[in-house]
């Protein structure tokens, strides 16, 4: 098949922009790939040199096999950017990959992301595919677990792709939340892909986030769908060195790209290894209380602690 498109999102952080585009061209398949920006506007005319130099940037890129470039001119919030922007590209090209500006990429990356999509494109229940996993330190597997890759009822947010007949069931006014939340056995369930997910979607409903991820997250849920992840992570997020609006300085979550791995076999079947989901949900237990001892350290320090970030995504700038 083609290789899917890439959409970017861009907004003001020239270097790491700079960062991911160097990395997302050193990849094999990025010369056989079209790449679509979508650049959002400036909030203020304080951001705007930077969103300037951002574009610049933008506009200087090669080493791809197409080049579309989108500059808003209001500041739309990464939310809206996002969702406008996927639908824009997957309602033309079927499929797409997604990345923001953050996002440092192996050299294997389009080749386990366009295999991945090449794989499960027939299979409904597979809803989107993973590029990122958390550092092995941080998610030890279980050593009976042989896969190169595993199933995740949660999605992803950094570095991903999906299917254009999955992205159309996406509720983006999340319809059935009045129900959902009256239901512990379904906010429950809806954790069984980690802890934060049934809070930070009613952060998101009582207006405290403007979450895409999490809404994604919840099509997922409604669907009994599944992600696919790599073991071994394709990407590293260097948004947390506090640059972000919803960004803290956080460096355990990097990821030594070098130990991606050039060819993926995937498993012959789409289903859950409970094992390695408690493993999983153990990791986003211990984020979520070494969250909440930051926000304490910075009340007692009189500082106001900062939202909480989108899903996975705690570089959303925007």
């Amino acid at each position: 098949m083609v290789n899917a498109p890439i959409a970017l999102f861009v907004y003001n952080r020239p270097r790491h922009t700079a960062a991911t585009l160097v990395a997302l061209g050193a990849n094999a398949m990025a010369a056989e790939s079209d790449l679509f920006v979508f650049c959002d506007g400036p909030k203020s005319d304080a951001d705007a040199l930077a969103v300037a130099a951002v574009r610049d940037l933008v506009g200087a890129t090669a080493g791809f096999r197409s080049i579309q470039v989108f500059e808003a001119e209001r500041n739309a919030g990464l939310a809206a950017s996002i969702i406008a922007g996927v639908t824009r590209v997957i309602s033309e090209h079927g499929r797409v990959i997604v990345l923001e500006d953050d996002i440092v990429t192996s050299p294997h990356f389009l080749r386990y992301m366009n295999a991945a999509l090449d794989r499960y494109g027939n299979d409904g229940r597979v809803f989107s595919v993973s590029g990122y996993n958390p550092p092995p330190n941080m998610m030890r597997f279980p050593r009976s677990y042989a896969h190169d890759v595993y199933f995740n009822p949660r999605s992803s947010s950094w570095g991903w792709a999906t299917w254009r007949d999955r992205w159309k069931k996406a509720d983006w006014d999340v319809a059935p939340y009045e129900s959902f939340i009256r239901d512990p056995a379904a906010r429950r369930a809806f954790n069984a892909g980690g802890a934060d997910l049934s809070d930070t979607l009613i952060a998101q409903r009582e207006g405290r986030v403007d979450s895409w991820a999490v809404r994604w997250a919840f099509t997922h849920f409604t669907h009994h769908a599944l992600a696919v992840y790599p073991v071994r992570s394709y990407v590293d997020n260097i948004g947390h060195d506090g640059s972000g609006t919803h960004c803290r300085p956080n460096f355990a979550l990097r990821n030594d790209l070098s130990r991606a791995l050039l060819n993926v076999e995937f498993p012959p079947k789409a289903e859950v290894d409970e094992e390695v989901m408690r493993v999983f949900r153990r990791y986003y237990f211990i984020r979520m209380r070494l969250t909440a001892v930051r926000r304490f350290l910075l009340r007692l320090a009189g500082r106001a602690p900062r939202p909480p970030a989108d899903g996975q995504s705690s570089g959303e700038r925007h």
